[in-house]
């Protein structure tokens, strides 16, 4: 599938937008996550609190400790080696380049 940039979105048309789940590392609950749907989206509906500001990955109210899986970062907050060290998600925002993500929640 051809990769098109979005003006002024930072994200891919054809990249990204796969289902994919998350463990809260915690309780072992596992949840799944639709292509339309954010991390934080997914984690409400669970009905699992979550702190989110401005939904857009500027602020880094939603941060999550991430125990395992590949992120896919589309925050503005990490610097790039952050991003690479993959210890921290932004949940409004980022999604899985993994079929899991296991949160520290």
């Amino acid at each position: 599938m051809d990769s098109k940039k979005l003006p002024d979105s930072g994200s891919f048309v054809g990249e990204g937008k796969e289902a994919f789940e998350i463990e809260i590392a915690s309780s072992g609950e596992v949840i799944p996550v639709t292509s339309g749907q954010t991390i934080a989206d997914a984690l409400e509906k669970a009905g699992i609190e979550t702190v989110i500001a401005c939904e857009e990955g500027v602020c880094g109210a939603c941060m999550v400790g991430l125990v395992s899986g590949e992120a896919d970062h589309r925050d503005h907050i990490q610097s790039e080696e952050e991003k690479a060290q993959n210890k921290e998600i932004a949940i409004c925002c980022s999604r899985a380049r993994s079929a899991r993500l296991v949160l520290d929640l």
